[in-house]
Formats: structure tokens, sequence, C-alpha cells
């Protein structure tokens, strides 16, 4: 079960990378200067982003730890 806890490990640090993606798309929405409405619909396309790659790390966790639990 080597194998479960490797892609565990690249699921894990793809959801990592995606939630830093998420803080960087943040950050330029705020530095557009948008108007409320154009901010919000950015900013909840921002936060699905974000709950997927918050999903995906969760996922890759688990792989981990089942991969290291049946070893």
């Amino acid at each position: 079960m080597a194998w479960m806890i490797w892609v565990g490990t690249a699921a894990s640090l793809c959801g990592v990378g995606g939630l830093l993606w998420c803080i960087f798309l943040a950050l330029k929405a705020r530095r557009a200067g948008l108007t409320d409405d154009a901010m919000r619909a950015r900013l909840q396309h921002i936060v699905t982003l974000n709950m997927a790659a918050l999903g995906v790390s969760a996922l890759g966790l688990m792989m981990v730890v089942a991969g290291i639990l049946l070893t």
C-alpha cells in the first residue's frame, strides 16, 4: 500500500497548491479595485475553488493515513 501513500501525498500537495492559488486570486481581486457586485461575484468563484482544493487536500490526507494503516 505504499503507492496509496505517494498518491495521497501528491493529492495533498495539489490541494495545498490550490489553496495558495486561491490566496493569490483573492489578493489580485482585492487590488483590482472592483465594484461591490463584481467583487462579490469574483469572491464567490474563489470560494468555490477554495472548497474544491480543500476537499482534494483532505482526500489526499485520508489516503495517506489509510495507506499507513494498511502497511
